[in-house]
């Protein structure tokens, strides 16, 4: 079986029989589980609860004192959130099922073979698990403040969008299951990825893994390791990047390109949080925060036969997509003069003075690289910048190199772009609707509207003062 997960709170353990408790004990402890406190008095298992946070309890049913099933029915109701495995006899089946109705999570018969005493365990902190997350997402998303705001320092925001996004990252912060960031290049996935880092409160590093273009040995060496002598030039061992984020998170980026062979191990490792090293025969576990991004479309991935529809599942249990920029423009001034700050202290200069026109020339552009293609502008306008006031040339240019179409723009020579009813307009009727929906988008600013459109500034300045004119 897999590795026990970890208990956020310690396992109870509760029988008469010390041995057996010792037993349970040691079982745990070579499962990776040390939180754990024995109690072979039932009268000081409702003060044990009392005063200190439990994940689970393993109750025994026969015991002198109380027997289990009378603890049982105090501790369901008074202490909802912690998961109740009975231990019972042979003769006592009946009971157990009984006790089941009454609220315990499942039951294990004596003698206890190790592998149902842990399944039934795994499982238990596992559903617990959930629940913990589910409760945490109802009261974090129904308010309206971060409990750590300084967690998303990185992030340049005021959308609420991207808020409500945090609010989901925070909800998630304890999860041990693996995290999906899908979006756009230069949406910020990695700092989606640290900020979860920082979330989780983990101890051991984040370690970042870019794994497009490795063939199926480099993608299983760069991830797992090797033994010495696994292959040619193996002369040491060597840790592979998910031993490096033991205890921590890792980071792995554009899964979208793995083979299928890859795909496979990748899959083992999320469901088992298993590896083998290459050249070992012997299994590690791993304990590391598992994020994985792409900027492909699994699902579609999935239809075409490219990528595993079990692994897209097992990746689906937290999914996050960060907003594009386009669809967050009220950031748009806040980045610029986070970028401005950066690009003037890297190239050692007074940091420029923005003309407002530069908001409204950024505003109508479609951001196909997001923020990282922002960011590329900012620095190459300022690393070309001579005067008081920063020039628009550079943004010009980048948005729109041949001065007569936009990068973005459609193709409106296929017919399908363009939606006609069954009266055609007049040229003259098109030509005015241009200019409205320029101007509007632009914020009625001529110079901008008129480099949309394709023509000078004195060209569109004619057109409008006749469109007043014959209205």
């Amino acid at each position: 079986m897999s590795e026990v997960k970890h208990p956020k709170h310690p396992i109870l353990l509760v029988d008469d029989e010390i041995n057996l408790l010792n037993s349970f004990e040691l079982t745990l402890l070579d499962n990776g589980i040390d939180n754990t406190i024995l109690c072979n008095d039932s009268r000081n298992v409702l003060d044990i609860l009392k005063n200190n946070k439990i994940s689970l309890v393993l109750l025994d049913l026969s015991m002198p004192f109380i027997r289990g099933e009378e603890l049982l029915k105090e501790i369901v109701p008074n202490y909802p959130e912690v998961q109740v495995i009975v231990v019972t006899g042979d003769t006592e089946i009946e009971t157990a099922v009984n006790c089941m109705k009454l609220g315990a999570f499942d039951y294990i018969v004596k003698p206890v073979e190790n592998n149902r005493f842990l399944n039934v365990i795994n499982k238990a902190l596992e559903i617990q698990r959930l629940k913990n997350e589910n409760l945490s997402l109802k009261s974090i998303l129904t308010s309206d403040e971060l409990k750590k705001p300084e967690v998303f320092e990185e992030i340049i925001t005021v959308s609420q969008k991207m808020k409500m996004i945090f609010h989901y990252m925070e909800a998630i912060s304890s999860t041990s299951e693996p995290i999906l960031v899908t979006g756009e290049t230069g949406v910020g996935k990695e700092l989606i990825a640290k900020a979860l880092h920082k979330l989780s409160e983990r101890k051991g590093y984040f370690v970042t893994t870019n794994i497009a273009g490795l063939d199926d040995q480099m993608f299983s060496d760069t991830l797992f390791g090797h033994k010495k002598g696994a292959f040619t030039n193996a002369i040491d061992d060597r840790k592979g990047q998910i031993e490096r984020a033991s205890g921590g998170t890792i980071f792995l980026d554009e899964i979208g390109d793995l083979s299928f062979q890859s795909q496979v191990k990748l899959l083992r490792l999320l469901q088992e949080k298993e590896f083998y090293p290459l050249g070992s025969d012997t299994p590690r576990f791993t304990d590391a925060l598992i994020i994985l991004a792409t900027n492909k479309n699994l699902e579609q991935m999935v239809n075409e036969g490219t990528f595993r529809k079990d692994l897209y599942y097992r990746l689906n249990v937290h999914h996050i997509t960060p907003i594009p920029l386009r669809d967050r423009l009220e950031d748009l001034p806040y980045l610029i003069e986070y970028f401005l700050q950066k690009a003037a202290k890297n190239f050692n200069k007074k940091k420029p003075t923005v003309p407002n026109e530069l908001y409204t020339l950024l505003s109508t552009y479609h951001f196909p690289g997001n923020i990282r293609e922002l960011q590329s502008m900012v620095f190459d306008a300022v690393g070309t910048h001579k005067s008081k006031i920063m020039s628009l040339s550079v943004f010009k240019k980048h948005i729109n190199p041949n001065s007569k179409i936009e990068p973005d723009k459609p193709d409106f020579t296929n017919d399908e772009q363009v939606l006609f009813g069954e009266k055609l307009p007049t040229l003259k009727e098109v030509q005015n609707a241009l200019v409205d929906e320029a101007l509007k988008r632009t914020n009625n600013n001529q110079s901008i509207a008129a480099q949309i459109l394709g023509v000078t500034r004195q060209a569109l300045n004619r057109r409008v003062i006749q469109v007043k004119k014959s209205n």
